[in-house]
Order: C-alpha cells, then structure tokens, then sequence
C-alpha cells in the first residue's frame, strides 16, 4: 500500500469538516491505488471495452464528488469500498446498456471458480448477474461481499485484505470459501 493510511486519515477528516481541497488531495494522494483497482477490474472486461482504466478513475471520482459519499467515509476502508463499488456500478450500468442495445447479449453464465480464477481470459460472468449475487451475498454477510470485493475486484492479497478489514488470515481465508461458494450458488441459480 503506497500511501500513508495516517495522511488518508487526516484528508477525510478535513473533508467531514467542510474542506473542500481536501477532497482533490485526497483523489491525488490515493490516485495510483485507484488506478490499480481499476486496472484490475478493467481486465475482467471484455477486450473491446470502450472504457480505459483512467477514465474509469475518473468517472468513479466525479461520481464520489458529486454525492456526500466521501464526506461520510469513516476511514480507509470505507473509502476504498466506495470507490471499487462506484467503479464496478459504472461497469455495470455499461453491461446493462450494452446488454439493452443487443436485447440480451452475447454473455453466457460460467461457475464462479472460473469468473473468480481465470475471469479475464474466459469473460464467462455478466456483470449484472454478478451484482446482484453480491448484494445477496451482502445480506447474509457484509463482511464476505467485503472480502470478495479486496480480492477480485482490488486485487489485494489474502493477507492484504486481513490488513485492510482488521481481522486474522484464517478469518479471511474462511470468509473467501464460504462467500465464493454461495456465489457459485447464486449465479448457478440454486
């Protein structure tokens, strides 16, 4: 993690109090972690998206200005979980218009350990169908859609994800079983 969580800290601070060019620093001092997470889910795309990795940044920071969504971010965590969300919906409203466009698509639904182990060379899993699985998953677990969230759409590691949501290893690594399984489930329509 190349940024300091302490400096992360004092910006959403600043930004809670009203300060408005704490929100531009805040985008500045995070930007290359923002860029990896899209870039990371920028690979899972489909190879002709219209979208680049940049612009996905940037459509997901304009999102986040736009609402009080940064204002209210508590700490890190929140914050990241906020802008891998406003990027995977922008992925998502993309899926969907695209889906609207060629009435239904040309998608196919694949078994989970493919979308979660080789998703960016089968491209097996719409978006759409994946979201709603995770805001299931979300129910009955926020702390597993959590996980699922650090490891495949952030690309964290194991231990990086434990670091990031304050809990053991162990606790990650049950939590990445359990939550891929229910959304195999899910998106096998069980």
């Amino acid at each position: 993690m190349t940024d300091s969580p302490h400096e992360v800290s004092i910006l959403l601070q600043r930004v809670k109090s009203g300060d408005e060019s704490a929100k531009e620093a805040l985008f500045t001092e995070l930007q290359s972690e923002l860029r990896g997470m899209a870039a990371a889910l920028m690979s899972r795309e489909r190879p002709d998206h219209t979208l680049q990795a940049t612009a996905l940044v940037n459509e997901a920071c304009l999102r986040l200005l736009d609402s009080d969504a940064v204002a209210n971010a508590a700490d890190r965590r929140y914050f990241f979980g906020m802008a891998n969300r406003a990027m995977r919906q922008i992925l998502v409203d993309n899926a969907r218009a695209r889906r609207t466009t060629k009435r239904g698509g040309e998608y196919t639904r694949g078994s989970l350990d493919i979308v979660l182990d080789n998703f960016e060379a089968s491209n097996q899993c719409d978006f759409v169908d994946l979201e709603a699985s995770l805001d299931e998953l979300e129910k009955d677990s926020p702390r597993q859609r959590e996980v699922i969230e650090l490891r495949f759409f952030s690309g964290l590691s194991i231990p990086e994800v434990a670091e990031v949501l304050d809990v053991s290893v162990a606790t990650v690594e049950r939590d990445w079983r359990l939550a891929r399984a229910k959304l195999y489930q899910s998106l096998r329509g069980e």
